[in-house]
């Protein structure tokens, strides 16, 4: 297995924006001092925080981040919700909510998201919208959410006809990844990392690319050894935070990071959220986005088997599921990306080159889609 420890250095990414800056520090073995960190680094603006976490991670975890804080004496609180996209709802956000109240978070106060993406998400969307905006603390414990969701101040929830229809803007404080977290995640949550992974090694980051070429599995933490999980980790990160940073509000270039969201999220609603994880959805969009492409002579077959050989490597998904062509059609019209009703596609011509186009044709995607079933 791979391992980490304390000798892993810390390391600090600035994500520069004009008014929110704040920055991502990856160090193993980090949560236990993350009350000195958080007052060293002046993160915190008065001693009254709420932790949001799941039942899974407050146990290995969680509970060493309370006993951190607490021995800063700062005055903290705990809320353990329930995991997974089924329960990304406005229920768990009154449920958050209900726990500011009571616990009398001011708006000098801070949450801390401690989980994957669901819970940055809801815990980020809550810390938006309590007293118009208390700060917020991201500390992801998979590597879906290390490499992504952690990053760009993004929360939401969804809603009935989508994902992530509900939510707003809100950057944290700090990110903080402790690679250690890792060691507990089960495989196929790591897996549906990876998939975030290779979408920035193709979007635009060639020492990325590179490293994961290298690498012979991607499929397992044990299978990577520690030196290409620091570089992977940060390559990610910087490719994430730079995009933002160029684009914080998603007006423009930002917009390339949702490369195999589009159909990725049609997977994701028209399958009730419980068949496949994010990653695995955006696995088979990255796929299908390759296909439109390749249809309309943007893209070859060299390039899209590049791409597909590393989904494969990490043993993710590439396959179109049996899901009825009409509810596609009819979901991707839901899509948050849709802009005078037509849906926008980020589509790859080259490595670290995209296109967004709104006149792809229902026929297109059919074929694409065909392609791959």
């Amino acid at each position: 297995m791979t391992k980490t420890n304390n000798s892993y250095p810390l390391q600090t990414i600035n994500v520069g924006l004009e008014s929110n800056s704040y920055s991502i520090t990856i160090g193993a073995s980090s949560l236990s001092s993350l009350g000195q960190l958080l007052l060293r680094k002046k993160c915190i603006t008065n001693l009254r925080i709420l932790v949001v976490t799941n039942v899974d991670v407050f146990l290995p975890y969680a509970e060493k981040i309370i006993n951190s804080l607490k021995d800063q004496k700062i005055h903290v609180e705990c809320l353990v919700i329930e995991e997974g996209e089924e329960n990304k709802t406005q229920a768990t956000i009154q449920h958050i909510h209900d726990a500011a109240f009571a616990h009398s978070l001011e708006r000098g106060s801070t949450i801390i998201a401690v989980g994957g993406g669901v819970v940055g998400d809801m815990a980020g969307f809550a810390a938006a919208t309590w007293l118009r905006g208390v700060g917020i603390i991201q500390i992801p414990t998979t590597l879906l959410a290390m490499v992504d969701a952690a990053i760009g101040g993004k929360t939401g929830i969804n809603h009935p006809g989508g994902k992530n229809l509900i939510g707003a803007f809100h950057q944290p404080n700090l990110v903080l990844i402790d690679p250690s977290t890792l060691i507990t995640l089960p495989q196929r949550e790591f897996r549906a990392g990876m998939a975030e992974v290779i979408k920035y090694s193709i979007i635009g980051n060639p020492e990325l690319l590179q490293c994961l070429e290298q690498l012979k599995d991607l499929s397992s933490l044990e299978s990577i050894n520690l030196n290409s999980l620091k570089a992977i980790l940060r390559y990610s990160a910087q490719a994430k935070s730079q995009i933002v940073v160029a684009d914080e509000l998603e007006s423009g270039l930002r917009a390339i990071l949702n490369y195999g969201h589009t159909l990725g999220h049609v997977v994701e609603t028209l399958t009730g959220y419980n068949t496949y994880l994010h990653g695995e959805a955006i696995a088979i969009g990255m796929v299908a986005a390759g296909e439109i492409s390749i249809i309309l002579g943007l893209w070859n077959e060299t390039l899209q088997m590049r791409q597909k050989e590393l989904l494969d490597k990490a043993k993710l998904p590439t396959n179109w599921p049996l899901l009825k062509i009409e509810s596609v059609l009819e979901c991707l019209q839901g899509d948050k990306k849709v802009q005078n009703e037509k849906v926008r596609f980020v589509l790859p011509t080259g490595l670290g080159k995209l296109v967004i186009k709104d006149d792809v044709s229902s026929q297109t995607i059919i074929s694409a889609l065909k392609k791959m079933t």
